[in-house]
């Protein structure tokens, strides 16, 4: 492993236990300069992952608690008049940051759903004809709560689709659970992390490395197959699209890359694929009654997809 991935890794480990595989994935995503949708139940260590992450790499964090009467201006920011020069001022909302942490985004209306959405994709800020260009990297980090749906906005499957990676943190192991007790006995974990392992322009330089590492014709076809595979299945009202397809591609990249190589191996591949794929599609009501989780049809795919066994480099 790259020694800057390890020291991050690292810094990242001293705050959250165990969960190397929830690591590894939101590293990947901040390296592809994806999103991540983080889906489990409360307290399980979502926003300790966001706080940890923007904490090792030495950028700006804004946590924004999303509930039915937050409004767009709220993420976006607002123009008001200057009392002074009677001239319009532009106001920061919560997204001019690195980190954004958007807890619980299916508690948000419609409209701030939208809005936040349109900011990751075009990772710029318009109010009032003038454009305001995001801190790079940037990075969205949404929680929900898969369980619980009072009071909650549904977010749409086209929305999802605009996350680079849906994860789960899990329920921690006994021995975990025990280590976190001892751990929040007589400080917050946080301040573990006493300075930096990277900072923002290091991100920007390893996107870059990313960017260049090589994938080989059988495994691109490979990456294709298992996606066009989710558009043939009865199981399934929708398959991934292109945009899926360019996230695992993706992904895989960033997988090698931490794993210490310049090429991807189909195992690249079928690590990330659940991840990046299984939030992008719809199950059909043969699915639900026979799979009941989306993630299930792509352990199914993976299963049925023949490997490639020649990886030229």
């Amino acid at each position: 492993m790259n020694t800057e991935i390890q020291k991050l890794t690292e810094s990242i480990g001293s705050v959250i236990v165990g969960k190397a595989g929830v690591i590894r994935c939101v590293i990947a995503g901040l390296l592809c300069g994806g999103h991540i949708l983080i889906e489990d139940v409360p307290g399980v260590g979502k926003t300790q992952l966001a706080a940890a992450l923007s904490r090792s790499v030495g950028g700006s964090f804004n946590r924004i608690q999303l509930t039915p009467d937050v409004m767009p201006s709220d993420i976006t920011g607002f123009s008001m008049v200057n009392q002074q020069t009677f001239e319009l001022e532009y106001r920061a909302g919560a997204a001019m940051c690195n980190f954004l942490l958007a807890d619980e985004i299916n508690r948000a209306s419609p409209k701030v759903q939208s809005a936040l959405l349109e900011v990751m994709e075009e990772h710029q800020i318009s109010v009032d004809g003038v454009t305001h260009k995001l801190p790079v990297p940037f990075m969205v980090l949404a929680t929900q709560n898969p369980v619980e749906t009072y009071g909650t906005y549904h977010l749409p499957e086209a929305q999802m689709d605009r996350f680079f990676m849906r994860i789960s943190m899990g329920y921690p192991t006994d021995e975990e659970e025990m280590q976190i007790l001892t751990r929040t006995e007589h400080h917050n974990p946080l301040d573990n992390i006493k300075e930096p392992a990277l900072h923002p322009e290091d991100i920007l330089r390893l996107q870059q490395q990313v960017e260049k590492i090589f994938v080989s014709e059988p495994v691109r076809r490979y990456i294709l197959q298992i996606v066009s595979a989710t558009r043939s299945l009865d199981t399934l009202t929708l398959g991934a699209s292109p945009r899926g397809s360019i996230a695992l591609y993706k992904a895989a990249k960033a997988g090698a890359f931490l794993s210490g190589r310049d090429f991807v191996l189909p195992d690249d591949v079928r690590l990330m694929a659940e991840s990046v794929l299984a939030h992008r599609l719809i199950l059909s009501p043969k699915g639900k009654s026979q799979l009941g989780d989306s993630r299930e049809v792509i352990r199914q795919v993976l299963k049925t997809v023949p490997v490639p066994m020649e990886v030229s480099k």
